[in-house]
């Protein structure tokens, strides 16, 4: 059981534990973050350390905030590794939403190079991990990256936070957080947002 406080600070063991409960180390990064990013979502829900959420309800961007400084920039990161199916991640990471030079925590002063997109599993791939990750900057950075609008599903698939932390010397996470989901009747709909059938 992951112990989490109303603050944004947890005890690193805890954030570790459930991270490395879920594979999440060392599937998507190597080393857990120190921090809880907190995940809020308009309808009342919340990321909880692998708890199980539905497409329906994370259709929209989540609120989120952690322990910030103001003066420094940050790169936040949403991430499925479990793309199409946990048993088979041939696509692995598919990555659902990215925004760099975040001043502090005010993420929508960042700048955003892939917008938001909510969970859309495949029927019948089970649950996947959605995976939360703010990293530090070590400045403010120009971005080689393409930007990719939430209504477009190109560059997405096979990518690594990992490997982009590597890229901008982000490195490891500062803080972090992710939930579970699988197939809902949302999905279909998301696909045609996208114009996939």
């Amino acid at each position: 059981m992951v112990c989490i406080t109303i603050g944004v600070s947890a005890n690193k063991f805890n954030v570790e534990q459930a991270m490395k409960t879920h594979q999440v180390v060392p599937d998507v990064i190597p080393v857990a973050p120190k921090e809880i990013l907190l995940v809020n979502y308009t309808n009342g829900a919340k990321a909880l350390f692998g708890n199980e959420l539905t497409p329906t309800i994370v259709k929209d961007q989540p609120i989120v905030s952690w322990n910030a400084d103001p003066n420094s920039f940050y790169t936040l990161c949403l991430t499925d590794p479990d793309a199409p199916s946990r048993a088979e991640p041939t696509k692995r990471e598919w990555h659902h939403w990215l925004v760099g030079n975040i001043p502090g925590e005010n993420v929508s002063l960042g700048e955003t190079l892939s917008g938001y997109v909510g969970s859309g599993p495949p029927p019948k791939t089970g649950l996947h991990r959605y995976v939360f990750l703010v990293y530090k900057q070590p400045s403010k950075l120009t971005f080689d990256e393409p930007r990719i609008s939430n209504r477009s599903v190109e560059h997405r698939d096979q990518f690594s936070i990992n490997r982009f932390a590597l890229k901008y010397n982000l490195g490891a996470p500062v803080a972090g957080n992710f939930y579970q989901a699988q197939y809902d009747d949302y999905v279909p709909i998301l696909y045609k947002q996208f114009g996939v059938n």
